[in-house]
């Protein structure tokens, strides 16, 4: 089931395993407005981390009530090779780097 809304996992990409987590969920952030999704990254046994950080939802945006969490396996999966091809290297040392990426995940 690839739909299946849950808040952490492991997927496989690439023939590697990483875990992800929901950090924080959308927030009004008074300096700068809505602020997105933010999932964290890790490869197994490696340990630099990425976050990934999605943008508002649109119903936010129009001032419309919150409504379920949308964050599937699929997603992350591409947020993972999106973060891989902007220059993330899990295997190196270092402060977690941030990504941006679009509602789906590229």
């Amino acid at each position: 089931m690839t739909n299946v809304h849950r808040l952490s996992g492991i997927v496989d990409v690439g023939g590697f395993q990483y875990e992800w987590e929901m950090r924080s969920e959308p927030q009004w952030c008074d300096s700068e407005g809505w602020r997105g999704l933010t999932v964290a990254l890790v490869q197994k046994h490696t340990q630099r981390e990425a976050l990934l950080e999605f943008p508002p939802p649109k119903r936010l945006l129009k001032g419309m009530q919150r409504g379920r969490l949308q964050i599937s396996e699929a997603m992350v999966s591409r947020g993972i090779q999106a973060a891989l091809d902007a220059g993330w290297e899990p295997a190196s040392r270092g402060k977690p780097m941030v990504f941006m990426v679009d509602a789906d995940g590229n």
